[in-house]
């Protein structure tokens, strides 16, 4: 029982995040590139310093693998969503999770890691939608410095320029 005098502080509106690993925009070549070069310029998939590694990813990989890996995403690219099977997937689990929750105190969105939605973009989405507690949520099996901790440096570049600051759980 609350004491006659006792102020009523609104609960927070609660964010959750979903991050994926990610997926290209599209299956030609310069979506591929895109694509791969962020997912393979990131210092934690990568760990050779960038003076051997550049020259590698750029003079090699970003010149062969875009269209082989094309190739590859087109055997599962859904045509007439023009999308990959990990955002379709994604996306329908974020919606499906969504129906449980009222949207005026739960927000669920999903992001990934490389590609688009960016992690950035959607944080930003949760800030117009008022969320003041984020609880994100990387969808790996298992912690690793290639997944969760690269979501976390990205989440945390993000945050570093915002004065938005809510109370963020992973």
């Amino acid at each position: 029982m609350k004491p006659k005098n006792h102020i009523n502080i609104p609960k927070k509106k609660l964010g959750v995040l979903m991050v994926n690993l990610g997926t290209p925009e599209d299956t030609d070549f310069v979506s591929m590139w895109k694509y791969l070069r962020e997912f393979l310029s990131d210092k934690r998939i990568i760990e050779l310093t960038r003076v051997i590694w550049y020259p590698i990813l750029y003079c090699i990989i970003l010149i062969v693998r875009p269209k082989k890996s094309g190739k590859l995403y087109k055997t599962i690219w859904d045509k007439k969503k023009n999308e990959s099977p990990l955002k379709i997937l994604t996306r329908s689990l974020s919606q499906k999770i969504q129906k449980n929750f009222n949207p005026k105190k739960v927000k669920i969105s999903f992001a990934m890691n490389y590609g688009f939605p960016k992690i950035a973009e959607e944080m930003a989405t949760l800030k117009k939608e008022g969320c003041e507690k984020i609880l994100i949520f990387p969808m790996y099996p298992q912690y690793s410095a290639t997944t969760t901790a690269s979501v976390m440096d990205n989440l945390s570049k993000f945050m570093a320029n915002q004065r938005w600051q809510p109370t963020i759980r992973v």
